[in-house]
């Protein structure tokens, strides 16, 4: 179900490298995952997330801070019963690492260090480089989607899930991590969120709003919170001084979690 990112014709997925008919070969690397982002679909030399960003991310989720968000995902994926699962955005593969029962799993993101993160993480998925933008995969392909903080497209969503699949889409709530906001930013905006946005193709059929408190006890765990957020790329000089001298911190995480559904009557095929 594997299509070539240049021609769209379906990959030869052997051992050692994918290949298509038109002669597109794609090696499959050290640590098993497999770059299907060609030139033509980078807006940058090393788009996605830097390699301090993946390492960063890797160790705040690997002290549990986040582990009520993995587990409330694998209540709702487990309700929908999937046999095929796409992480649309998969970082470092920590959500997906928690779904090990799902009989196929496969991620994708933009950031080369990430699904080289991931693929060690873990070996029994299939983890590929590549842009949600443009999922290398043929139409029909999956039973459910995750976009865990990530982008949503919700056309090349909607074109790779089966009919009647499902897409998972998780953001951040209004209020996420306010205490962090305070320390970076002179002035928290108190700006109105859609949290369940209406997506052409799909159906909401479920949505519910996860809180929980959690505390950082040293340095290096606020800096790691920090380069896991949109908010390392947004934060100032007085921003970046005031973090530097937090040693610990309190807040709270606000998740939103929307369960969304192919609309068969606006199914892409």
């Amino acid at each position: 179900m594997v299509i070539c990112p240049i021609c769209q014709s379906r990959l030869n997925c052997e051992k050692q490298r994918w290949h298509c008919e038109n002669n597109h070969s794609f090696d499959v690397a050290r640590q098993g995952y497999v770059n299907l982002l060609p030139v033509q679909q980078k807006h940058s030399l090393t788009p996605g997330d830097t390699k301090e960003m993946v390492a960063a991310r890797r160790a705040f989720l690997d002290g549990g801070y986040y582990l009520p968000i993995a587990k409330t995902l694998r209540s709702l994926v487990d309700a929908l019963q999937p046999k095929t699962i796409l992480d649309a955005g998969c970082g470092e593969g920590y959500y997906l690492s928690h779904l090990t029962h799902i009989p196929e799993r496969w991620g994708i993101d933009i950031s080369k260090d990430a699904v080289r993160f991931a693929a060690v993480r873990d070996k029994a998925a299939h983890w590929l480089t590549a842009t949600a933008a443009h999922l290398p995969f043929e139409a029909q392909s999956f039973d459910c989607v995750l976009s865990m903080f990530a982008f949503t497209a919700e056309a090349e969503f909607q074109r790779v899930l089966k009919e009647n699949g499902y897409f998972i889409q998780v953001l951040a709530g209004k209020d996420h991590l306010l205490g962090l906001k305070r320390i970076i930013y002179p002035t928290v905006f108190d700006k109105e969120k859609n949290i369940q946005p209406s997506l052409h193709g799909f159906t909401l059929i479920k949505s519910q709003t996860l809180c929980f408190d959690f505390e950082l006890n040293n340095a290096q765990t606020v800096h790691d919170l920090l380069y896991m957020t949109p908010h390392v790329h947004r934060i100032g000089k007085d921003g970046a001084q005031a973090l530097a001298q937090t040693s610990q911190l309190f807040d709270r995480a606000e998740v939103i979690f929307n369960v969304y559904q192919v609309d068969k009557s606006s199914k892409i095929c």
